[in-house]
């Protein structure tokens, strides 16, 4: 049985992060276990409490913050994010793959405990999703319908500072097309797991 990993994958909104990780969960599901987030974002519709985020309020979420409940934590387009450490040690402990979604400073946070943690360090696999086209980065965006236009705007402007970070990731996926990102993720998830026996 090959050793846990902690795969981490970060990319600007509107880059399919969200996508690809629940296709890779869903492509290995006796192997991988996505980390559920925290937020004090509002859902969008469709969105359930405790299976895409864990909605919180802003209070309740300083209060775990105060606590030390989560791995890292972050402020990204004026909400609160972060996953719980308790989460990603379950699941790491029960021998499966966890899989976090979380933004260039979460990623860089994990990357430094990596440092001090050697148990981290030998899971953490780091990518990032890049859209390099402007025009189909804002068209992904609007496409989407679930955002104001001033909340696309800023998006946008966030996406060119995140992607200033991708060299700061062990991997690189260059978005393309939905069926290429996924098999580029897949190839990376099986490489990772070959070389860690």
């Amino acid at each position: 049985m090959s050793r846990s990993l902690l795969i981490v994958v970060s990319g600007p909104a509107g880059s399919g992060k969200t996508t690809l990780c629940s296709r890779l969960t869903e492509a290995y599901p006796s192997a991988i276990r996505r980390v559920i987030t925290c937020t004090t974002r509002a859902p969008r519709a469709g969105e359930v409490d405790g299976v895409d985020y864990h909605f919180l309020s802003r209070t309740d979420f300083e209060r775990q913050v105060a606590a030390g409940v989560f791995l890292e934590h972050a402020q990204v387009h004026g909400n609160l994010y972060g996953p719980r450490s308790a989460d990603v040690g379950r699941h790491l402990d029960a021998g499966f793959d966890a899989l976090l979604n979380v933004d260039v400073q979460g990623a860089a946070t994990i990357r430094a405990q990596g440092a001090a943690d050697p148990r981290l360090a030998g899971a953490l696999v780091t990518v990032f999703i890049r859209v390099s086209d402007h025009a189909e980065l804002l068209r992904r965006l609007t496409g989407r319908g679930t955002d104001p236009a001033d909340e696309i705007a800023r998006r946008v402007a966030a996406a060119e500072e995140e992607i200033r970070h991708a060299g700061a990731y062990q991997h690189l996926v260059e978005s393309g097309s939905r069926a290429a990102d996924f098999a580029a993720l897949q190839s990376i998830y099986l490489a990772e797991k070959a070389r860690r026996p």
